[in-house]
């Protein structure tokens, strides 16, 4: 277990004096807190983690630097490590030739998320809580329910009414007490706030419950052992309500700090360009998004307001990164490109992080040669009609004979 030596509002820089408090007092939700650990100690234990072949492979291997017993209970759903694949340069788009994609969708509900899930869901484990609520465009959703019933907990879900169908069987499959709210995912959001407390569950949102946070930074913590603790030049992802994006900011930094890794990689946080809140909030300068009102075919990143938004904001700034906004059709494009090139299958708002690669190489703001993760969050599973529609959708049958095939299989090649 990491030791943490102090939980810090991100708006003031106050410390709360409750140890259960999810976010500063004075400041509210928009107040998120950072944990602070003992780099120098936690980088220690690391190092001697890693080297010990007992160590688990999946992201417990990291408990150095999470909140969480080192000896505590553990939900059974194993996440990590996800794939990191190098697309070779003659595959590559834009004439990239150092492009890795990092394939999230292979965790156990199928999306990063799960990353922040099994760090909530242990600490609900070591503390007797008896469930976990949550506010959802379906991803996170998804994750919770799955982690709860293989670990015997309640699991209440919010969503928009909007929210993708697949999505919703996933979690219906779980068990999970499914509530669509009339609404956006930032009415769920604001309802979930209120019902947790009264209900007596945990609050799984990584917008203001810091530990979440911890849990997502083990992507980057695991991606920078994959290289060899060689950052590379760049990392891209998607961004909604920016919890990814700082959980691996706050992972990179905690390398840095132990000693780790040599100095922080450029995060770009890529948003549709329907939902751009932090986009518009980098562009003038502000420390905080003001909210928007979003619509976007990227369900998992269509958000008003980002409830993280200041974490996203420094993370993208003190790595020296940028975001970038991209259309809708660009997105499916990028579907479509990463599938072809890497065999990885992301939903829409995954791909984005490639198609945030793509405009930067086309604006003449990244080198192609320079070495570039791009970060997929989520399965084209989740969101099979984006998919269809991407790929053009599915071709009129033949009939069985050889020469219709034939002369199908040429008309596709002259398409």
């Amino acid at each position: 277990m990491g030791t943490v030596v102090a939980r810090t509002c991100v708006a003031c820089g106050a410390e709360p004096e409750d140890p259960a408090a999810l976010w500063c007092p004075s400041c509210g939700p928009e107040g998120t807190l950072d944990l602070s650990y003992d780099l120098e100690a936690a980088g220690a234990a690391l190092r001697r983690d890693l080297l010990d072949p007992a160590t688990p492979l999946d992201s417990w291997r990291f408990r150095a630097l999470l909140p969480v017993a080192d000896e505590g209970p553990r939900p059974p759903l194993r996440v990590g490590p996800t794939p990191l694949l190098l697309v070779p340069a003659e595959r590559a788009p834009a004439g990239l030739q150092r492009l890795w994609v990092k394939d999230e969708g292979r965790n156990p509900t199928a999306s990063f998320k799960d990353r922040a899930t099994q760090v909530a869901v242990a600490s609900a484990l070591e503390r007797g809580v008896p469930g976990l609520l949550c506010a959802s465009t379906g991803n996170a959703a998804t994750s919770l329910a799955g982690f709860c019933a293989a670990s015997g907990l309640r699991a209440v879900i919010l969503v928009p009414a909007s929210a993708p169908r697949p999505k919703l069987a996933q979690l219906l499959c779980y068990g999970a007490e499914l509530i669509p709210v009339a609404g956006t995912y930032d009415d769920a959001f604001d309802l979930s706030l209120a019902a947790a407390p009264q209900l007596g569950l945990d609050l799984r949102s990584t917008g203001v419950n810091p530990i979440l946070g911890e849990g997502k930074k083990t992507a980057a913590l695991e991606l920078m052992e994959q290289l060899g603790w060689e950052p590379p030049e760049a990392i891209s992802v998607s961004v909604g309500d920016g919890c990814i994006i700082s959980g691996l900011y706050k992972g990179l930094a905690d390398l840095y700090g132990a000693g780790m890794i040599p100095r922080i990689p450029r995060l770009i946080g890529v948003q549709a360009a329907g939902s751009d809140a932090l986009t518009q909030a980098w562009e003038r300068g502000d420390d905080a998004p003001t909210a928007i009102s979003a619509k976007t075919r990227a369900d998992s990143i269509s958000v008003d307001l980002p409830r993280d938004g200041r974490k996203a904001l420094r993370a993208v700034r003190e790595s020296k990164g940028c975001f970038v906004r991209v259309p809708d059709e660009d997105l499916l494009k990028a579907q479509l490109t990463l599938a072809r090139c890497s065999g990885v299958f992301s939903e829409p708002s995954g791909a984005a992080s490639l198609a945030g690669i793509l405009a930067l190489v086309e604006r003449g703001e990244l080198d192609p040669a320079a070495p570039v993760v791009a970060l997929t969050t989520g399965s084209g599973l989740k969101d099979t009609d984006s998919a269809l529609e991407a790929g053009g959708g599915v071709p009129p049958a033949i009939e069985p004979s050889l020469d219709a095939l034939l002369a199908r299989l040429q008309q596709q090649t002259r398409g």
